[in-house]
């Protein structure tokens, strides 16, 4: 089981409790996410996510176990669990994705019952924000914190920045399974949708390959297909280490980003080979496997940090 950033462990740990005796992988991914999406302390997922401009909240959530077999939502504002909504639309309807109201719609009629998305400390941050009182640089959003998975007690009053949380595992039947889950970029123009619930884009998983999810800024990930990317180079016989360094090198001569622009990727192949890849210093992979649950560095990242603080000053000169 692989997922992004530390954040993520939590909800990791209590996912590998069932699939490690035999459990399914796809109850797997949507335990794992549908605990960040609960956890208030999370801000770029579910109940503690940041708001768009205006101040308002909307979800976002793909799960994945083939290209036939995939749901997603995206601008849901009234209900929490956008994973477990996500996989309803996959099992319980002959759609792919459904949208806004839509979507909303669709789980009051399967009785979900809808719930304010916006936390206290979330409409704090948002009217900070708004007055031009954020302590949060942009170039934080690409740093993983480092801090969640820490014993309960010492948890305390943490920042964790902002980014999608994406999940990816097999089971002991040879089953993959996927899971995005988002609240977006923060402070977004309304109606903004990133790549995290388009399946291709954020997340694809096609068992004769292997699966990727990435996660950072979407706009990037979006331009070049990022995960279908990943899992094509895989199904032409590339390891998930050169499957991720791909993705990195397309976006990186595409766009060439900004010091706060980050993105990372997760792979894993058909085989069981994983790997993990970030076109910035500061990510984070979650690992279970029968060695525990350990978050830890990628395997590599694409541009080294004195190129991060190249950019960041040329950004300035150029301000």
């Amino acid at each position: 089981m692989l997922a992004t950033w530390s954040f993520s462990a939590l909800g990791c740990k209590k996912a590998w409790v069932s699939l490690e005796p035999g459990g399914s992988a796809l109850d797997a991914v949507c335990t794992a996410a549908r605990e960040a999406e609960a956890d208030p302390r999370v801000d770029s997922v579910g109940f503690g996510g940041l708001p768009d401009a205006s101040g308002k909240m909307s979800l976002d959530a793909c799960v994945m176990i083939a290209p036939e077999r995939c749901g997603s939502v995206c601008a849901v504002t009234r209900h929490l669990f956008v994973t477990d909504l996500a996989r309803l639309v996959m099992e319980r309807t002959a759609h792919m994705m459904l949208a806004g109201e839509g979507a909303d719609s669709f789980a009051d009629a399967l009785g979900i019952a809808s719930t304010d998305l916006l936390s206290p400390q979330a409409q704090l941050a948002w009217k900070k924000w708004r007055a031009g009182e954020s302590p949060t640089r942009p170039t934080d959003q690409g740093v993983d914190s480092g801090q969640l998975f820490a014993p309960q007690s010492a948890i305390g009053e943490i920042h964790i920045p902002h980014d999608t949380i994406g999940v990816l595992a097999m089971d002991k039947h040879g089953v993959m399974a996927g899971a995005c889950s988002t609240s977006g970029l923060p402070y977004k123009l309304a109606g903004r949708v990133g790549d995290s619930p388009i399946p291709g884009h954020g997340i694809y998983v096609d068992p004769d390959a292997g699966g990727a999810v990435a996660t950072g800024s979407g706009e990037l990930v979006m331009g070049v297909n990022g995960s279908f990317l990943a899992v094509e180079c895989m199904r032409r016989g590339a390891t998930p280490q050169e499957a991720v360094r791909e993705v990195l090198r397309r976006i990186d001569a595409r766009f060439k980003p900004a010091a706060h622009h980050q993105v990372a990727l997760i792979a894993l192949a058909r085989d069981g080979s994983w790997s993990a890849g970030a076109l910035r210093p500061g990510f984070a992979v979650t690992i279970a496997d029968e060695s525990g649950v350990r978050s830890v560095a990628p395997d590599f990242v694409y541009a080294p940090a004195t190129a991060m603080i190249e950019s960041s000053e040329n950004t300035t000169k150029e301000g």
